[in-house]
């Protein structure tokens, strides 16, 4: 990767549909890396059709998806002229898992092609798409699809990303895409393939997009890099103050008065040792502020990643209400993002931004009936019999110890699917009437807002915030 070719700015790639094709083509076209987030695209797609694709943008995506009778079939399922009705339930999509499930294949490609085709239009910038590695049973279809709409970078973290390099690989090559699936309480993983023969014969071959690893650590950094199966084209070091999923605290976990993380040393980030690796990486959390890009790029970064800055502003995907209840508590002092440890039902620590008729709220969260549907972040586990069962520690907690979970793990759990989905204006009603609540995250670091509202104003645009992270 040349020096010309690199983006000194990453957008980061949050939650499932704020960082869209909207926000990501916005910081595209000014130069720098805009990046879509890759996690639910399959049930944004279908709630985006039922409420009517308003200006027609999913369905033009879907006419250019080049497989055949693939976006006929989903229309014909999803779409409703003038969109359903107030109140009315979402079609359900097909839920991950090992099985093979050819229109599940189908959704989850198209969801990712319309998302990085609308990013790519009207400009000649790269794009990129972001996913969670704790999301396995998604991943090569869903990389497959942003493949064929000429995604120009994945990037990845929640995990260790070590089979990326070689899923991309054979995806481009129209190959089988093979990853090993971790399954609770079994000795080994269960592998699991996505082959893009079983829609197109023969497989459409796709350019293979750059690869960065999202990493907290430099001895992460370190293991991919050690082989040329695992070692990806570049690195963004992530802080523990960035938004969504952190890392937890390497050795024992210990909290602090108000029940977050504590991280120490071992913690730290040593840049100069991934800079001895060869490898561009960027850093993340925090970096949001003028200047910190010029001492990033000294430090011999490529340059900086930046989410809430992004997150905040008007192409964000955020629902605006809540977009400007998060800008106005900032500027106020009265926001508290929480790194909470028992938000996730990955066990990863995640960022909770404090707003009212949120989950974050301990009457909203107890209010909430226990369920699990959509099922993004369930994890396989080896039942008695050999097989292979799913279990959340978000769902109802009788089911989930009887699968053999531990009662403890569902304690202050979330349900992350369906809150994120809520943030962005698609949370699901219930027959009873019932509306799904959403849930906020956010860096911890927002020292830049008061400067940049100051300057550019509170309805901030992407563009704005570019020129504003690039000043020195």
């Amino acid at each position: 990767m040349s020096e010309p070719d690199r983006p000194r700015i990453v957008q980061g790639g949050m939650g499932a549909g704020v960082s869209g094709w909207r926000l990501a083509r916005a910081v595209s076209r000014t130069g720098q890396l805009g990046v879509v987030s890759g996690v639910a695209l399959d049930a944004l797609l279908a709630r985006g059709l039922q409420d009517g694709d308003e200006g027609g943008h999913l369905r033009r995506a879907l006419a250019h998806l080049p497989l055949p009778g693939v976006g006929e079939r989903i229309l014909e399922r999803y779409f409703v002229p003038g969109g359903i009705e107030p109140g009315e339930r979402y079609r359900p999509v097909p839920k991950l898992g090992l099985r093979p499930n050819k229109t599940r294949d189908e959704l989850t490609i198209a969801g990712n092609f319309a998302e990085v085709w609308l990013a790519k239009q009207g400009h000649d910038g790269l794009v990129g798409i972001n996913y969670l590695e704790k999301i396995q049973l998604a991943t090569p279809s869903a990389a497959y699809g942003a493949m064929l709409a000429g995604v120009d970078y994945v990037l990845m973290g929640a995990g260790i990303p070590s089979e990326i390099p070689a899923l991309l690989n054979a995806l481009a090559d129209g190959s089988p895409g093979r990853l090993t699936v971790t399954v609770a309480g079994a000795e080994e993983g269960r592998p699991f393939a996505f082959d893009p023969a079983s829609l197109a014969e023969p497989a459409i071959k796709a350019k293979r997009p750059r690869f960065l690893a999202i990493v907290s650590s430099s001895v992460l950094a370190m293991y991919l890099n050690q082989s040329p199966v695992t070692r990806p084209d570049g690195f963004v070091l992530e802080t523990a103050v960035a938004g969504g999923h952190s890392a937890p605290p390497r050795g024992k976990l210990h909290l602090d008065d108000d029940g977050e993380p504590v991280y120490g040393k071992r913690d730290r980030i040593d840049p100069a040792k991934v800079a001895a690796l060869g490898l561009p990486f960027w850093v993340a959390g925090g970096f949001a502020r003028p200047g910190t890009l010029a001492e990033a790029r000294s430090a011999g970064a490529a340059g900086i990643q930046a989410g809430s800055v992004f997150a905040l502003c008007r192409e964000s995907g955020l629902d605006p209400g809540l977009r400007q209840q998060l800008v106005k508590r900032a500027l106020d002092g009265t926001l508290r993002v929480r790194n909470d440890p028992r938000a996730s039902p990955t066990g990863f620590p995640f960022k909770v931004a404090a707003l009212p008729d949120t989950l974050s709220e301990p009457d909203v969260y107890v209010k909430r009936p226990r369920l699990c549907d959509l099922s993004y972040l369930r994890t396989p586990y080896l039942k008695a019999n050999g097989t292979v069962g799913y279990r959340c520690p978000a769902e109802p907690i009788d089911a989930y110890v009887r699968k053999g979970g531990d009662i403890e793990d569902t304690t202050g759990r979330r349900c992350l699917c369906n809150a994120l989905v809520s943030n962005i204006g698609y949370g699901q009603h219930r027959p009873d009437g019932y509306v799904e609540p959403p849930m906020l995250t956010l860096g911890q670091d927002l020292g830049f807002l008061p400067d940049l509202v100051r300057t550019r104003g509170g309805d901030y645009s992407a563009a704005d915030a570019v020129d504003y992270l690039l000043g020195t």
